[in-house]
């Protein structure tokens, strides 16, 4: 089966290629010469899944999907969540994103969050749509090389190590995007 993930994240597409069956083909937006820029203008994560996903189907007529992940910290009232990606504005850059939520963090003790990621399926006709969290806390400072976005400064629940302190494949199995993509292949294994 040919699926096409709506994303220009390279992270992203490498780190969900590794998680799929050798039953799925992913192609990328390049695979399939699209190099639109999709704007994420919805409120929601799932509002921006579904609105890159339809734009997908819509103009270049493929089953597709498309995420949309956030870090909702919960004594920042769950920003920077939809606005995670450019949270310390344009252009979008991981470091500024994580020394601006640092630096709004430092007077605060509460320090719990959660990644959440929204999974828009687009497939003959059908919509479906799969979600992931993973809850955690920010740490005091960055943890880590491997990963990518707030990786370095998020410590998952139950464990001593920051998701840029893990392999892809340990925290594949317990991140966000990871637990959204196990449920959208088991959808498709059973399709």
């Amino acid at each position: 089966m040919k699926l096409v993930f709506a994303t220009n994240n390279l992270n992203k597409l490498k780190e969900v290629q590794e998680m799929l069956p050798d039953t799925i083909e992913l192609l990328s937006l390049k695979d399939i010469n699209c190099f639109d820029e999709i704007d994420e203008t919805e409120t929601s994560l799932e509002g921006n899944a579904k609105l890159k996903a339809d734009y997908i189907t819509t103009n270049f007529g493929f089953n597709c999907f498309a995420d949309d992940t956030g870090l909702e910290v919960e004594s920042l009232e769950g920003k920077p969540g939809v606005y995670s990606a450019r949270f310390a504005g344009e252009p979008a850059n991981s470091g500024k994103n994580m020394q601006k939520l640092l630096l709004d963090l430092e007077h605060k003790r509460n320090r719990k969050a959660q990644f959440r990621t929204a999974i828009s399926l687009n497939i003959n006709d059908e919509k479906f749509l799969f979600q992931g969290v993973c809850k955690g806390e920010i740490l005091m400072k960055k943890k880590g090389e491997k990963g990518f976005g707030y990786d370095p400064i998020f410590k998952p629940q139950g464990f001593n190590q920051s998701f840029a302190e893990m392999t892809s494949e340990e925290k594949n199995t317990i991140s966000h995007r990871g637990i959204a993509v196990q449920k959208l292949v088991a959808f498709l294994n059973n399709y």
